[in-house]
């Protein structure tokens, strides 16, 4: 920090925590407590035609506190971590002209890492590389990108999760566009910040979390997911369309499995992102854990951190 003087210190306080546990309320009631506006996090959330699988705030929510970087962005711009950092700091300059605390919420590990770390300045998307790269993808599957990604970068490879097609891609697409190996960009240094961070972690027992997770799949159908899916058919092909409840009812549409199906394999799939988001934020050694009914813990957490950071 430049500044000395407490009153002048700006704080960001994050809740994070993974997919159906809970995060959205809660950070609406912390931000209306501490009356800040809410920076989302989330990968998908930002997308403007994307909706019922994503589980954005609804209108009735969007009305009680500002929100940020939801429905900000089409799914046919291309949208990279590098530019989340940017906006987002971008807009948290001209905030904390006029507030001390903003609220940022959401499940996207890597939104987070960039907003409190910075990430490595990548090249910009070549669309025709782009293009030759997702083909791969699709004519032959996740296995012939796995081998082409240990062949040209074993560093990356050996880091990378593999189970991630997005992120595999894309570091094939770097050593297509520049002949340097993807690890070779990632310095990983942290860049400083000019304001204080708080990391809140929410979580519940994972038969409670998986409970949630289930019925949330099952609101999202009821609530029209497959007609959310059917209009955007004709992008089915684009990155940000490969995420879990719009990849698995595409399949129903191309009538490779049942509706019934595709809804146990959506349940399982989030299930699956939960694990992992979990073990991700299990990383971060300045998370303070709690259960989405302990708002009242959380504030007061909260209030003894900003009256006590120097």
């Amino acid at each position: 920090m430049t500044t000395t003087s407490k009153e002048h210190k700006k704080y960001l306080i994050i809740i994070c925590g993974p997919t159906g546990v809970g995060k959205t309320d809660l950070s609406i009631d912390i931000a209306e407590h501490f009356r800040s506006e809410i920076i989302s996090c989330d990968s998908r959330q930002i997308y403007k035609e994307l909706n019922k699988g994503v589980a954005k705030p609804n209108e009735k929510q969007l009305t009680r506190i500002k929100h940020h970087f939801v429905g900000t962005v089409s799914i046919e711009q291309h949208y990279s971590i590098y530019q989340y950092e940017t906006d987002v700091l971008n807009l948290l300059d001209n905030y904390y002209k006029n507030n001390n605390i903003a609220v940022m919420c959401g499940g996207s590990g890597l939104y987070i890492d960039a907003v409190c770390n910075g990430v490595d300045e990548m090249p910009d998307h070549d669309e025709e590389i782009r293009a030759r790269v997702i083909n791969i993808y699709i004519n032959q599957g996740i296995s012939a990108l796995r081998f082409e990604l240990q062949k040209i970068d074993p560093l990356y490879y050996s880091q990378v999760d593999l189970r991630n097609p997005n992120r595999i891609m894309r570091a094939i697409e770097i050593y297509y566009q520049t002949g340097k190996a993807f690890s070779e960009f990632r310095k990983n240094e942290s860049k400083k910040r000019d304001f204080e961070i708080i990391k809140i972690g929410i979580n519940l027992d994972r038969d409670k979390l998986y409970e949630r997770i289930n019925k949330r799949v099952d609101e999202m159908i009821l609530s029209g997911l497959l007609e959310e899916v059917k209009s955007l058919v004709d992008y089915k092909n684009l990155t940000s369309l490969r995420t879990i409840g719009y990849s698995e009812l595409f399949m129903v549409l191309n009538n490779e499995i049942k509706l019934q199906d595709a809804i146990e394999l959506i349940k399982r799939n989030t299930r699956h992102y939960a694990r992992r988001q979990i073990t991700w934020f299990k990383r971060y050694n300045d998370v303070v854990w709690f259960t989405p009914e302990q708002k009242n813990e959380i504030i007061v957490y909260v209030n003894d951190l900003v009256n006590n950071i120097k």
